[in-house]
């Protein structure tokens, strides 16, 4: 049986993922991996189970693990640059801009897998703004569900773990959430399956209580 989830959780920072959080990218992204998976003679269907969330050369390795790593660092700035020049069908995720707006003034940053260029082509496709602290794929040397990211963002921010709440929509992210030690809201059907602390559909009717000792509080709307 599924747990219910908590009406409201209580944080003092936010850590946003990019793809299928903020932004739906699934068109971009079919569209990219399935002519990858189709070169490497890949079952397209079974390529997209395991792309989202991680880092291109990470899910690369994944699914061809006798190819050589300098391969599969090859192919990703490849397809980073196909995906950064795609943006047909990249819109906002269903209360994004007014979730980003009522966190401009709060504590909060980006941890993406996407490299520092596809982020800003992609948030700015959706029509939102990249949050000033941000932790790209330049930033870390190990991809989700490494919980690298997410920690180098709670530093950044002067954050402790357990401070901080995640918003994921992957099997990886969430597992990198977790590994930080921090509580995840799921976000969109993908995220459901994982086990997230919380789970919502999308963004909207979240809503966003700061308080005056730091703390901010996140209410749920009832499913």
């Amino acid at each position: 049986m599924t747990a219910p989830t908590p009406a409201s959780l209580t944080t003092r920072a936010l850590l946003l993922d990019m793809d299928g959080t903020l932004v739906d990218s699934d068109a971009v992204v079919e569209r990219c991996w399935r002519r990858w998976a189709e070169r490497q003679g890949l079952v397209p269907d079974e390529v997209m189970k395991v792309v989202h969330g991680r880092q291109g050369y990470a899910t690369m390795a994944a699914l061809l693990p006798d190819r050589p790593m300098e391969q599969n660092h090859a192919d990703n700035r490849d397809m980073l640059a196909q995906e950064t020049a795609d943006l047909d069908g990249v819109v906002p995720v269903p209360g994004a801009p007014a979730f980003l707006a009522a966190l401009a003034p709060l504590p909060h940053a980006l941890v993406t897998s996407a490299d520092l260029a596809l982020a800003t082509a992609r948030m700015g496709a959706a029509g939102l703004s990249l949050p000033g602290t941000r932790v790209t794929a330049e930033s870390v040397s190990a991809s989700k569900p490494h919980p690298e990211g997410f920690l180098k963002g709670a530093a950044e921010l002067g954050f402790a773990p357990e401070d901080c709440v995640v918003f994921e929509d992957s099997e990886a992210g969430i597992q990198a959430g977790r590994a930080a030690g921090m509580r995840v809201v799921g976000v969109g059907p993908r995220a459901a399956a994982f086990g997230p602390d919380v789970h919502v559909a999308d963004l909207a009717g979240i809503r966003i209580e700061p308080s005056g000792d730091g703390s901010i509080t996140l209410r749920f709307a009832a499913a």
